[in-house]
This record gives C-alpha cells, structure tokens and sequence, in this order.
C-alpha cells in the first residue's frame, strides 16, 4: 500500500465555540449575536437548560427552540445538538453547557451515584467492612462510565457541520493559603473558573471568557493563530464576527474585522447619529438612556461631537443591552 501526499487545501469546517463567564458576563446574547451573524435572515437554534430563559430574547433574534431536561447526561447532550446538526441549523447555542458537569444528573452526580452503588454492593458481600475505606477504594473506578460518556460527545461534537457556541457558566474560586510573612491563613482568588470538567475549554476550537465588568468582550483562553481575526481581543463579539465565522467555515480565507463596530441594527451609511440615538432612546426607555449618558458625563446627545466619543456611546449602548 502507498502513501500518498498532496498539496493542502482548507476546506469547509465548522467552529467549537466556548463562552465562559459569570452572570452578567453576557453569554447568551453574545452566543445568540454570533449565531445571527452565521445564520443571517435564517433561523439558529438553541438548546435551553435553563428553564426556557433562552425565550426572552426571542424578540431580538429569530431561533428555533429547543428544552433541554434533566437528567443532564453526556448522551442527552449530544442527541440534541445532533437533532440540530441533522435539521440543517448553521449554527446552534447551547445555553448552558455546565449543566452537563454539575447539573442534575450531570457527571458529578453521575460519579457520586456510581460510587454509592460500588460501596454498597461490597459491603452486602462483605462483613465487618469500613464505609470509609470502600469509598476511597472504589473512588476512582467510579469515574470511568461519566468519564467515558463524557469523551464520546466531545468526540462526537468534531464531527458536527453545524458552528457550535457552547455557553459555561463560571465561579470565582479561592484558597486558603499562608501569608509568607505573618502566617496567618489567607483568603487569594484564583480567578473565574468555568464549570466544566478542566480539559473542555482546550478540546473547543476556540474559548474565551466573559466578564460582568467587560459584557461580551472576549478574554481568550484559546485563540490559535488562524482564527485571531475572526475574534479581535478587547472588541466585543458581535454579528460581524459571526459573518467572518461564516466565511471561515465555508472555506473563505479569514479576515480582520472592520473598523467602528454598532450596536445590533446600527446603520451609519444611512442613520446620522441623533437618529441613531433617538431609536436607541425609544429602545431602552429615557431613564435608562439618560443615565448612561450622564454616568459618561454627558447631559445629552448634542454634546457628544467627537467620532470617537460617538463610537463609545454605540458600545455602552450595545452593553448594556447585554448586562440587562
């Protein structure tokens, strides 16, 4: 048999998007401005473990809904997002994908009831044992079936057509640790951890996480060389960028992002900035809008005359429809 080489040519491919952050962090409206920047006029759909939350923002996006139930298993996981993938969604959101960690039925539940079961088997066989030692005998033996389940979606996520956005929620750990010099016992964060098992953010193509300080400007925590202009660090994520994955992954060579980023239905070819305002204003109300504009020293909009004080209010705009 001979082994053949030829020239490499990239082909059509779809992204593993993972957004991680907190509440507020703006997650969902991101992923959901991602996805309408792949999908377009068509419809995306979205994979709900939250209860039906997803709904709310169903006057700003058209998507295609979907509950996601308890028990949260790997496998419950992967037969929505391939029902998706096989209705033709260009892109699919799955909000929120920690469930499948630490929900219910999720793999940390999955764990502690297989090591229930082991310890109880053996102590009907055998008399006299210790519940204590059993658990510590059978704690790593019990991670194999969740551990396993667990592999097989991500293995059978690469092989999605669909662009997935996989949102994860994230906690701000700590630990206790001695100060050096006085000895005492000290409370030091570690920052924001996502809830998910350690390796998911690096087994996506793509993650990144999403602060309630910065709302959907993304700080990565996996960006290769070839996808960094599809995701401009310090800019927020946006239906532009989801155009750019778009082109990406139907073989399109990438390309950086413009220049002047708006906020969701901003047109400055035809709008002039005061019509631009006034349907914000009418958007937001005109106790929300005039704080925002007081909170950045502005009394109102005749004062902002500069392009670049211009461009900061879009994106102050576009915010806080996301911290909302």
């Amino acid at each position: 048999m001979s082994f053949m080489f030829r020239p490499a040519i990239r082909e059509e491919g779809a992204l593993l998007i993972g957004l991680i952050g907190p509440s507020g962090g703006g997650k969902t409206y991101t992923a959901m401005r991602l996805a309408k920047g792949i999908c377009g006029d068509n419809p995306f759909a979205v994979i709900d473990t939250e209860a039906g939350r997803a709904k709310h923002y169903a006057g700003l996006f058209k998507f295609d809904h979907g509950d996601l139930k308890p028990p949260f298993r790997p496998d419950a996981y992967t037969e929505a997002i391939k029902a998706a993938d096989e209705a033709g969604y260009k892109a699919v959101v799955v909000d929120s994908c920690s469930h499948e960690w630490a929900g219910e039925g999720g793999i940390l539940e999955w764990q502690e009831e297989e090591l229930i079961g082991m310890v109880e088997r053996a102590m009907k066989r055998k008399e006299n044992a210790k519940e204590w030692e059993l658990m510590e005998t059978f704690r790593m033996a019990s991670w194999i079936k969740p551990k396993t389940s667990h592999k097989h979606m991500i293995q059978r996520l690469l092989q999605v057509r669909a662009n997935l956005i996989l949102c994860f929620r994230a906690e701000d750990k700590i630990k206790m640790e001695k100060h050096p010099e006085t000895g005492k016992m000290v409370v030091n964060s570690l920052g924001f951890q996502p809830v998910c098992s350690k390796e998911m953010p690096y087994e996506l193509t793509v993650s990144f996480l999403l602060t309630p300080d910065k709302p959907g400007i993304p700080q990565p925590i996996k960006l290769q060389e070839q996808h960094k202009g599809m995701f401009p660090v310090g800019r927020q994520l946006d239906e532009e960028c989801g155009k750019m994955i778009s082109e990406w992954a139907a073989g399109g060579a990438p390309r950086a992002k413009s220049e002047d980023p708006l906020p969701p239905g901003a047109k400055p070819a035809k709008e002039s900035f005061p019509e631009i305002m006034e349907r914000e204003r009418k958007r937001l109300g005109d106790e929300r809008f005039l704080r925002i504009l007081g909170a950045n020293g502005f009394e109102n909009i005749d004062q902002i005359t500069e392009r670049k004080q211009q461009i900061n209010i879009y994106r102050i705009m576009a915010e806080s429809v996301i911290s909302s």
